[in-house]
């Protein structure tokens, strides 16, 4: 069986690596375009074209599919190079570009007689319907939810709307020291979805794939997050703001304001039986075990803090540097994260 891949972040390039590891035939890999990251803004290839490059595997980094759009150029020449692989099988996990009509028609066409053409499949970090969209890690955790899970499932056009072939649930963790951040469950949701895909391509090998059509029962739609989300809202209650805290952990970071500088908050906890004043983001205590700060309802204690251009620091470290007393209140001013 001849796959094509298409992903792009370390989620979609723990799948990769299993595919490889386990002699599935992948002909070819489609990942987004090189981008400027770290301080000095090299460019920086995506975690998949890494993986590739280390398989001998030849890469496509188109910047677009749409053969309509202002690269039409280069997703004809995407079109090209996907058809002379005469792939069996496209497998998408994370790729962060939408398939066009034509992709998704092309993958279901047989181009050679007695070959089964299984499409394209998506490796999607929910249970849909629930959290359909950009953002299922991040939205499951900021909403409490006791369980996410990995589906993989076919892809037509709608967002995240085809069949679902497999699915498999997995708890989040929301207490205690081992309480789940998005950085943390993406890492056990990958390989969820590594072991699910190995599965279902067996599977394809002995047959075409079946799917279940979704209920459209409790559909959610995670919405892409942006700086501007991970906000701080103080009026919310302390867990409200501390699951925000996770789930926004490793990016973009929740944030707030003091004196009208950014603060980035990476690790908190609910105080158990506290109760908060009538001012939201008042700080209430600040020593060596925490910043407790008030909520509309409980009160949160900081535990891990970063300065813009600092590094992340215990509560007791970072308050050497940076002006934090009782009285002084988060959110105080506007600024940009």
């Amino acid at each position: 069986m001849r796959v094509i891949f298409a992903g792009t972040p370390e989620f979609a390039a723990v799948a990769l690596r299993r595919l490889c590891a386990d002699g599935f035939e992948v002909a070819q890999v489609l990942t987004q375009p090189d981008r400027p990251a770290g301080r000095g803004l090299q460019m920086q290839p995506s975690a998949v074209k890494l993986v590739a490059q280390a398989h001998g595997i030849p890469v496509l980094q188109p910047r677009s599919l749409r053969l309509d759009g202002v690269a039409a150029d280069a997703a004809q020449a995407a079109r090209a190079a996907i058809a002379a692989v005469d792939a069996d099988i496209m497998v998408v996990a994370a790729y962060g570009l939408l398939l066009p009509r034509w992709l998704l028609d092309d993958m279901r066409r047989a181009r050679t007689p007695h070959r089964v053409p299984h499409g394209c499949i998506n490796i999607h970090a929910s249970l849909l319907p629930r959290w359909r969209g950009a953002a299922p890690i991040h939205r499951a955790i900021e909403a409490g939810d006791a369980l996410t899970g990995v589906c993989i499932m076919q892809m037509e056009e709608g967002l995240d709307t085809g069949g679902i072939i497999l699915s498999a649930p997995l708890p989040i963790e929301h207490d205690g020291p081992h309480a789940d951040t998005t950085g943390s469950l993406q890492d056990r949701l990958a390989q969820l979805g590594a072991d699910l895909v190995v599965t279902a391509l067996r599977s394809a090998q002995r047959g075409p794939l079946v799917a279940q059509q979704q209920s459209l029962d409790g559909v959610c739609y995670a919405t892409k997050v942006g700086k501007q989300d991970a906000c701080v809202d103080w009026t919310l209650s302390a867990a409200q703001v501390e699951r925000r805290v996770r789930a926004f952990n490793p990016a973009p970071g929740a944030w707030s304001t003091c004196n009208g500088q950014v603060v980035k908050l990476w690790r908190s906890q609910v105080l158990g039986g506290a109760v908060a004043g009538d001012s939201p983001g008042r700080i209430l205590a600040a020593d060596r075990q925490g910043i407790d700060v008030a909520c509309a309802t409980g009160v949160l204690r900081l535990h891990e803090l970063q300065r813009a251009g600092g590094r992340r620091l215990p509560a007791a470290e970072f308050m050497r540097g940076f002006e934090l007393r009782v009285g002084m209140h988060l959110g105080d001013a506007a600024a940009t994260a």
